[in-house]
């Protein structure tokens, strides 16, 4: 149900049976009502579109990059200054829950270079000669997958071990790594914000807050109407 649709149609018929019927103190509470409400709905409106002849309308379109500015010193600033990285450090010591989950990482990683390297290690090594009597390397390729689930079970082990995870911290809690992600923070943020249009901007509010903006267009027929009731009943 639109909102904005259903005030104003309920303050014109009020405003037309008003008038039709000849009962001033109806026309007088349907037309305040009717001007209340489409009052806000412009003003809503304006908001988002350029209406010709009305100064300051489309506002959100035309402050496209002020407002670009304001998400990025809200992310910047409040999410990631260096206090809050700081008090996330100081309570994760605390915690008893791992800083990350590295796991589904870990689990998509491919590791075939790992079992490679073993490979070459193998032939390499005095047993190279012996493997070369069994066919060699190929004799080992079954054991691939095997182990590279062995190998991703105990990486999984280790970085969700307490020690790991305090290397982690203590990593995090350097100086330069603390700037390094902040940094890449920053990148990523601006290279978001570059991908906006003022378009998407618009449509990105519009999804926010037009549902409850609609409220403006309700609540200006209702106190239009009740400042019509007080005119109409003075007079």
């Amino acid at each position: 149900m639109n909102k904005n649709v259903v005030t104003n149609a309920v303050a014109a018929i009020a405003t037309f049976a008003g008038w039709y019927l000849q009962q001033p103190l109806l026309f007088s509470v349907g037309l305040f009502a009717l001007s209340g409400a489409l009052t806000n709905w412009l003003a809503v409106h304006m908001l988002f579109e350029k209406v010709p002849l009305l100064y300051g309308s489309g506002v959100i379109p035309q402050r496209f990059e002020q407002f670009k500015s304001g998400i990025y010193q809200l992310v910047m600033t409040q999410f990631f200054s260096s206090d809050n990285i700081d008090r996330f450090l100081a309570d994760e010591q605390k915690s008893a829950e791992p800083v990350f989950d590295f796991e589904p990482v870990i689990a998509q990683t491919d590791l075939s270079s790992a079992f490679d390297s073993l490979l070459k290690v193998v032939e390499q090594s005095s047993f190279g000669g012996m493997l070369g009597m069994f066919g060699g390397s190929a004799a080992l390729q079954p054991l691939k997958e095997p182990f590279i689930a062995k190998l991703k079970l105990s990486l999984t082990d280790i970085s969700q071990s307490e020690q790991f995870r305090q290397l982690v911290l203590a990593q995090l809690d350097q100086p330069e790594q603390l700037e390094g992600v902040r940094n890449k923070v920053d990148s990523i943020v601006r290279q978001r914000l570059d991908e906006l249009t003022p378009e998407l901007v618009k449509d990105i509010i519009q999804q926010m807050i037009r549902q409850h903006l609609g409220w403006l267009v309700v609540w200006g027929g209702v106190f239009g109407g009740i400042i019509g009731l007080i005119a109409g009943v003075l007079q």
